[in-house]
């Protein structure tokens, strides 16, 4: 009889929580997987009308992390960062291909001393080997906005909770936490340093984990059995900042539109009104060619 109770009691188990210990080594996950190319994430990179003019010179210096968060833990003392610190490169990657690589032209400066070292390299070379008759590099491309901004706030555990039950010692249980990271862009105009919008962007990011715990006494309570099957998912910062500064760009494009600094090719077709519900301003309008000026 103990048997047969403690075989049915192991089946009863395995059927309960085989979906759990499965899922994790399904097809959907795999442990060895290929590097693939990082895309655009929101819908409107994509989407968004094309400038009335040539593409706008723009310079990014730096997009530094201005929280001083460490990574979260319960019970160490982490000194990671809790988000990257090359978030520029996320921001100049969003820059060139909002809009379908119509709205800006990017010029490196955050690694500008390496560019400047490279050219005075090759004036000084041509000059030894060609003497007075060196040929010259052409001018740097001069930007006429600068992005400026940063990581301007990181909150953990914004929300947290969970929720679980049992019935003879079997049963399920569901945790989740929140945390929110804030960035702000910030558009500069280079010949009067007039800052001419601002765009903070807020972004949330979802952590949740399921399990399965099942203990159960048999045979007099004289043996036991235990099994505990859990399975978490942690949305990733650098998608959530990725998205964060995508949205930032493509807000900062709009209210640019909407405050007169440029406008939208074919402003007037329906298409282009469709895609926001624009206020009328009675400021004049900057074309691309003034701003890049």
């Amino acid at each position: 009889m103990n048997t047969a109770k403690t075989i049915l009691i192991l089946m009863s188990l395995l059927s309960i929580v085989g979906c759990g210990t499965i899922r994790p080594y399904n097809k959907s996950i795999k442990l060895k997987d290929q590097p693939k190319v990082s895309t655009t994430l929101i819908k409107e990179m994509d989407t968004v009308p094309a400038p009335d003019g040539p593409p706008i010179a723009v310079a990014v210096y730096s997009f530094r992390d201005l929280t001083g968060q460490r990574k979260p833990s319960p019970t160490l003392s982490l000194f990671s960062n809790a988000v990257t610190q090359g978030a520029e490169s996320y921001l100049i990657k969003t820059l060139q291909e909002v809009g379908n690589r119509q709205w800006f032209t990017v010029v490196e400066r955050t690694n500008l001393d390496d560019l400047l070292k490279e050219r005075q390299m090759i004036k000084q070379t041509r000059e030894i080997y060609e003497g007075s008759k060196a040929r010259l590099l052409p001018p740097m491309t001069m930007a006429g906005v600068i992005i400026e901004g940063g990581i301007v706030d990181y909150n953990s555990d914004v929300l947290t909770g969970g929720t679980g039950i049992a019935f003879a010692g079997i049963g399920p249980t569901t945790q989740y936490t929140k945390d929110q990271v804030v960035i702000s862009l910030r558009l500069v105009s280079v010949q009067t340093g007039e800052i001419l919008t601002t765009v903070t962007i807020e972004k949330n990011l979802l952590s949740t984990m399921d399990g399965l715990t099942a203990m159960r006494f048999f045979n007099q309570n004289t043996q036991s059995f235990e099994i505990d099957s859990s399975q978490s998912f942690n949305e990733p910062g650098n998608y959530a900042l990725r998205s964060a500064i995508e949205k930032g760009v493509v807000e900062l494009i709009k209210k640019g539109e909407k405050q007169g600094l440029w406008k939208f090719k074919n402003s007037n077709e329906k298409d282009s009104q469709s895609y926001d519900n624009k206020e009328e301003t009675t400021k004049d309008t900057l074309t691309s060619e003034e701003i890049n000026k």
